[in-house]
């Protein structure tokens, strides 16, 4: 496999390095793997932390800005940040108010933050958390107890970031995040594998001329695997298995997301295909977004993501963000 890297023990603080010289309103610790946005704590604001694997990008770097996460914790390649930069962002952003610890549904991540809290309230930082497991395809994984969290991270931290930026307390934004978890789901697709700098080539065996239906966001597997299907058929199949899930009675907030390797013209044709299927069930999309901000390294496929949303999550999606990959009303 050819990679744009140099070693593979060096990839992730080498891309936090280039982090750094591009995205310079952001403070990014490359030694102690901590991003948090340039002067943090903000007086009165619950503070937003994330973090997970390296490999998902954007996804939590790349939405660390007003409006959305005030810290990111990125770990190794699909491996959860340790406890130690948890603690360090949680102290870098708390102003007194709180902060938040938003977690997706992986066993390592789980563990790990959960220990953080308790370190964070130990030093006299309030934390909460929300866990985010929004993925419908499967019940457990290689990597979960529950559903895994995936597409709705995005949504969860956009709303409660928002939130966060008008000044409310710790527990209306918490309460916030778990609302839009509650309302989310998701479903991916892959249609090649993933390959990681450290092993150089596909982390699992997908023949030519298949799909995994219902894949993780790490590769692991889905629900099962066809014979490939045209764009269409993909999105009958995602939105049905999202619908049938949520069963949603008001308009959604819509995600079309890219694994990492699928280029915007079949993303843009992909995400017809899924407003036609959404129209058909008679489910109204209020916004969608299209693009690569959930990947898997450079998987090729797709994931279909909706969040219900009520008056107030509409007025969050709109207010302003200005984070590196996601950016309106500033």
């Amino acid at each position: 496999m050819k990679m744009l890297i140099n070693v593979p023990e060096t990839v992730v603080p080498d891309a936090l390095r280039g982090f750094a010289a591009v995205h310079t309103d952001l403070t990014v610790d490359v030694e102690r793997r901590v991003i948090v946005r340039r002067g943090a704590p903000y007086d009165g604001q619950v503070g937003l932390v994330s973090g997970g694997g390296s490999g998902h990008e954007p996804l939590h770097g790349g939405f660390v800005g007003r409006g959305m996460l005030t810290a990111a914790c990125p770990g190794e390649v699909f491996t959860s940040p340790v406890p130690d930069q948890m603690v360090r962002a949680a102290a870098a952003v708390d102003s007194g108010a709180g902060v938040l610890f938003i977690v997706k549904n992986y066993t390592g991540d789980v563990l790990n933050f959960d220990m953080a809290a308790e370190l964070a309230e130990d030093e006299g930082v309030q934390v909460a958390k929300v866990l985010v497991n929004d993925d419908v395809a499967v019940t457990d994984s290689l990597y979960t107890a529950g559903r895994r969290g995936t597409g709705a991270t995005l949504f969860v931290e956009k709303l409660a970031g928002a939130a966060a930026d008008e000044g409310a307390p710790l527990d209306r934004v918490a309460a916030i995040a778990h609302q839009v978890n509650e309302v989310s789901r998701s479903f991916g697709v892959a249609l090649s594998a993933c390959s990681t700098p450290s092993k150089g080539g596909p982390t699992f065996d997908l023949p030519e001329g298949e799909l995994e239906l219902g894949v993780g966001i790490h590769g692991e597997p889905g629900r099962e695997r066809r014979a490939m299907m045209t764009s269409g058929e993909i999105a009958d199949v995602a939105v049905d298995a999202v619908v049938e899930d949520l069963r949603p009675d008001a308009p959604v907030l819509l995600l079309v997301n890219g694994m990492g390797a699928t280029p915007l013209l079949e993303l843009y044709g992909f995400a017809a295909e899924v407003h036609r299927v959404l129209a058909a069930r008679k489910v109204a999309v209020a916004r969608t977004l299209v693009g690569n901000y959930v990947t898997s390294l450079d998987m090729a496929g797709a994931s279909v993501t909706i969040c219900q949303a009520d008056e107030e999550l509409l007025r969050l999606w709109d207010a302003p963000v200005s984070t590196p990959a996601l950016r309106w009303g500033c």
